[in-house]
């Protein structure tokens, strides 16, 4: 969806970025019509999972700890997006939830 929708722009001020991240428009269709950020979404949903089949308390802090760093790396990812592609991104946000369809 990224590549077919999304297309490729160069970025010098992201080198790091890989290039299917450096989308020229914003896509907002397919699982992007729902959720901001489903690959973000899926890692969450798998260490829950995971933490959920075994509950420890080792789990318990590294579960945290993921979750606390998707969701950094999320609002970090948005700051990007808003650079990026302005007022669209931001009616985007008001439009869609960041994990989860209707909830988060």
């Amino acid at each position: 969806m990224l590549r077919k929708i999304g297309g490729s722009a160069k970025r010098r001020d992201s080198p790091e970025t890989f290039a299917f991240e450096n989308t020229a428009n914003l896509v907002t269709e397919g699982i992007y019509k729902f959720i901001r950020h489903p690959m973000y979404s899926s890692l969450l949903l798998l260490a829950w999972g995971a933490y959920l089949k075994h509950i420890t308390i080792a789990g318990t802090i590294a579960v945290i700890a993921a979750t606390a760093a998707l969701v950094a790396t999320a609002k970090m990812d948005e700051r990007e997006c808003l650079h990026t592609f302005g007022s669209a991104y931001e009616a985007y946000m008001k439009k869609t939830k960041r994990f989860i369809p209707y909830l988060f």
